[in-house]
This record gives structure tokens, sequence and C-alpha cells, in this order.
């Protein structure tokens, strides 16, 4: 019959160089089915390292390391977690239970992971649960019970998935003298089952419990008393599941995110708060920078980004020879004949003041034909912009600018038709 484990040569190194650990080192040991074994040691002696190994939580550096014949370090990382989820339940000394979920939710996590019925979880955890003493405790979260009874609780999870192997760490290090012996006393029935016992401590009074005890010390196995084991008769192993699917996955996951969510309304409706502040400060962050662009471009667009400006010349400089010096009207028309040239206006700016009435005000003037609102983009606000015709008679027409207009006229609307001297 295969062996149930078999390491050969194991080795864990953690860091480099001089500051290389050596947590394992050369480690080859064999575990048969049925066993109830303790790893004795002190404090750093390797023995934790030595349980993750064994459980598949961590990999060896070197060396070989199997499970019933298969070499765990050709599984990925799929194959691994479905090994340690059918072949090892874990017993820590810390229980790790989720607080905001009962003992009866806290024992099913694992028949999660294999893709097993909600129904079929409840039933199993509920049988674990009464076979362990405290079924009347399924519907209550870890506060509310005993250390012993956590401990219980961590037990019937690792024995969820009908676990081979039973990997307890330290499980006596957080309870009293009575609860420790009613543990051991449980591991002792779980041996008697058919269940592969590996109890990690470093009490010689709780080792002393197991059949077999393995002393490991500086990363090595110093003793091991192996050859007089004698080993329980073994229970047939029941393969808890396949692989969950998608749909089970989504189902579980929204669970146990609405359960996280109850358990604490306060802190959610504070979470939920930042979030909703968060997102409304970028969304406004993202529209004032759109709307300032926005702006931005329309001001570049009214500037005329597509206009050229052609002048005759520096001010205040003397042209040689037969140097053009001025622009004459002929050639805007010329302009106005090029390719890709909309409209070509000749203009003549200066300073002068307006005077309606009573009223005077200096600005800037600009003398221009018919076509600038069509080279300017310009919209007229009231009335009509002056005409070829208009420029052919000479017509005394002007277009005020909004700001003009509202510094001589009370109403800038009132400016259509008015004569303002200049």
């Amino acid at each position: 019959m295969t062996t149930l484990i078999d390491l050969e040569n194991v080795t864990r190194y953690y860091g480099e160089g001089e500051a290389q650990v050596r947590a394992l080192d050369g480690v080859s040991l064999k575990i048969e089915a049925g066993e109830f074994i303790a790893i004795i040691g002190q404090s750093g002696s390797g023995k934790s390292t030595l349980m993750n190994v064994l459980g598949c939580l961590d990999t060896p550096t070197g060396g070989t390391y199997r499970v019933r014949g298969v070499d765990v370090a050709s599984l990925d990382p799929d194959g691994l977690a479905g090994l340690r989820r059918d072949t090892f339940g874990f017993v820590f000394q810390r229980y790790n239970l989720l607080a905001n979920a009962s003992a009866e939710e806290n024992v099913e996590i694992p028949a999660i992971y294999a893709g097993v019925s909600s129904a079929e979880r409840k039933a199993r955890a509920n049988e674990l649960l009464a076979k362990l003493g405290i079924g009347d405790r399924s519907s209550h979260r870890p506060s509310e019970m005993s250390g012993g009874q956590q401990q219980r609780v961590a037990v019937a999870r690792a024995l969820m998935n009908d676990a081979e192997v039973i990997l307890a760490d330290e499980p006596t290090g957080a309870l009293d003298s009575a609860s420790s012996e009613e543990l051991l006393k449980l591991l002792e029935e779980l041996h008697a089952a058919g269940r592969t016992i590996i109890l990690i401590t470093h009490e010689q009074n709780v080792a002393a419990r197991a059949r077999r005890i393995i002393e490991i010390k500086d990363g090595r196995i110093i003793s091991d008393t192996g050859g007089e084991e004698v080993k329980a008769e073994i229970s047939p192993h029941r393969k808890a599941g396949v692989a969950p699917t998608l749909a089970l996955q989504a189902s579980e996951a929204v669970k146990t995110a609405f359960r996280s969510l109850r358990a604490n309304l306060f802190r959610t409706a504070l979470t939920l708060l930042g979030v909703v502040i968060g997102v409304s400060a970028v969304v406004a962050m993202l529209a004032i920078g759109e709307g300032s662009q926005k702006q931005v471009l329309a001001s570049i667009e009214t500037m005329g980004s597509n206009l050229l400006f052609v002048r005759p010349g520096a001010p205040g400089t003397r042209m040689r020879g037969d140097a053009i010096a001025t622009l004459t009207m002929e050639d805007a028309t010329a302009l106005a004949e090029l390719d890709n040239v909309i409209a070509a206006v000749p203009m003549r700016d200066g300073r002068e003041t307006l005077r309606f009435n009573e009223v005077d005000y200096q600005t800037s003037i600009s003398g221009v034909t018919a076509d600038w609102p069509l080279a300017q983009n310009w919209k007229l606000q009231y009335g009509a912009f002056f005409t070829d015709d208009d420029q052919v008679r000479r017509a005394s027409v002007v277009v005020l600018g909004q700001t003009v207009a509202t510094n001589l006229f009370s109403d800038p609307s009132s400016a259509v038709g008015q004569y303002v001297f200049l």
C-alpha cells in the first residue's frame, strides 16, 4: 500500500547569503495512514515550517514531498489547493474563525470551496457540531463561545471535507487545562475512528498522548519513535466534492459580503458615505475641468484660431528702394482669391472718442468691410451689420461693441437707429 506522506531530504530556506535561515535542513519522514504523531520541538526548531510543508501551505526549497505517491512539486496552484482541500484539515492555536459568522457558517467554509450545495453543507455542519458536543451553539458567533467551544468549532471545520489528515498546530496553547484535556481526548477519538493525526507542540505531556513522537531541532529530526507505532483501523476517505461552479462562487461571495456589511451597519454607512463623497468630488472636478476647457476653446474660437493678420511692416521703420509701405484694397482682393481663403478683410485701427448726447466714451475703432462678421465669426445681438451697398454709398453706419453700447446707452437695444458722433 502506498505511503500516505513521504518526505525525502526536504529543505526549506528563507533569505539568501549570510542572512539565509535553514528552517528545514534535510528532513526525511514517512507517515502511514492512521498514525497519531506528535512533532515536538522548541520555538524556532522548524516544527511549524514542517507542518506548513506537510499541509501544502508552503513548498519546500529542495527534496521531494509525496502525498499518496503524488509529487507535490508537480501540481499547479489549483491542483495543490485541491489536494490541500480534500486531504488535510487544520486546527490552529488561534482558531482563525470568522468573527461575523456563526459556528455553523464557520464550519461550512471548507465545503464552499469544495462545491458542496448549501443544504448539504448545513446538514453536515450541524452533524459535526452535534458530534463534538456543541450542537446547541451552531447559531452563536465566536465572541459568544468559550475558548474550548471555539476550538471544537475549528475541529469541526477541519473535518467538514472529511479530511484524511488532521494537522493540529499547538491546539492547546490558548486553552485552560480542562479544555486542553477535552481537546486531546477528541483528537484521540478521531484517531480511533481512523484519522491520521499530526500534532505540533512543544509540551512533553501533550506529545505523550500520541503513539509516535518525532523531535525536531534546528530544522533536523533528532529522534523518532516510529518503530513502536500501532496504527488505528483506517476509515474509508470520502472525496469532499468537485470544484465549485462560477454561479456557486458568485452566490457565496455575495452572501459573505452582505453578512459582513450587516455586521456593522454604522461602519458600512460611513464607508459608503466616504465612497459617495470621493466619487462626487472626482465627478465635480472632471465636470469643472471639462467646462473650463470648453470655455477656453470657445474663447479661442471667437478670437479666430484660423485667422491670419497681414501687416505692411513694423511701425516706425523706413522702407528701402521700391519696398511697399502699405497695403491696398487690391491686395485684399488678391488674398481673397487664394485657395482655402474664406474671406480677406482690409482693416484700419485707431482710438477715438464716441459721443451720444452728453456721454463720451473713448475706445478703439476698426474700419472694416462687410465680410468682417464672416471672418471673425461674430453674431449681432441687435440690428444688422453694414452691407457692401452701405460701403459703396459710404453710409454713416457704425456697429458698437457690447461694452461701448452699454456705456453710451442705458439700454443697448435702444442704440439701433441712433446717431453717435465720432
